[in-house]
């Protein structure tokens, strides 16, 4: 029973963010606070839930939105491909944002990351990928500049690394990812253009080439609401 007033806010909000057009900015936290009864710490928690759905978009500065729900990315996890590839089987028109292609050198993080030493100059692509116009996934590649040299990638790079390495006929053979729920850093929510600490998907993955060298080491946010990851699994004796 304690959690009922909580689940009544969430009713009430729900209600709120139907009956209201997509586009449309509903009031400030304070007024939405006061109306609602609530404080605005409750108010913040109970709205994360309609973010992570893709109801909602909070805007530093601007405010909170209303979005019309888009369908979500589902796809499986079982053969590696690029978010861009994807997209695309399933019919989603997506597109790259805020590409940043530079040199950087490795620390002690992505030294041990790509079993290279403290120091080695590194290729890193950041880029955000947007459906309907909306940010919806923030996306990081590193790889030893002797694998891909900031200069290698061509002037219509669509942002999948991926893609690039296998059009050029490099041998890759497997990836090792881990799948986490994270709470978005500040360079990640002003990419995705949300909120310090909002729940994100995240993966961090290894590429490894047929020698068994990692080539790639990549960090992934989604927005959940966005997407429908599953991984389908025989059942063992």
């Amino acid at each position: 029973m304690s959690n009922f007033p909580f689940h009544r806010l969430q009713t009430d909000l729900a209600a709120l963010i139907a009956r209201t057009p997509a586009g449309q900015r509903l009031l400030s936290e304070p007024e939405l606070a006061k109306e609602l009864g609530v404080s605005r710490a409750t108010l913040r928690e109970a709205m994360r839930s309609f973010e992570t759905q893709g109801l909602i978009r909070r805007r530093q500065g601007s405010g909170t939105f209303v979005v019309g729900k888009s369908p979500a990315l589902d796809s499986g996890l079982e053969v590696l491909e690029s978010l861009e590839t994807m997209a695309k089987r399933l019919g989603f028109e997506v597109s790259v944002t805020k590409l940043n292609v530079e040199m950087v050198l490795a620390d002690e993080d992505l030294a041990a990351a790509l079993n290279v030493p403290v120091g080695t100059r590194l290729t890193r692509v950041q880029r955000v990928v947007n459906t309907d116009s909306r940010p919806v996934a923030y996306l990081v590649d590193i790889l030893p500049e002797n694998s891909m040299h900031v200069e290698d990638l061509p002037a219509n790079f669509h942002g999948s690394v991926l893609d690039f390495l296998q059009a050029r006929g490099d041998s890759l053979a497997s990836s090792r990812a881990n799948v986490s729920a994270i709470g978005a850093t500040a360079e990640v929510a002003k990419a995705l253009e949300i909120q310090r600490g909002d729940v994100l998907l995240h993966f961090y993955s290894q590429l490894f080439d047929g020698e068994g060298k990692v080539v790639d080491y990549s960090l992934s946010y989604f927005i959940p609401g966005y997407f429908h990851f599953h991984i389908v699994r025989r059942v063992g004796s």
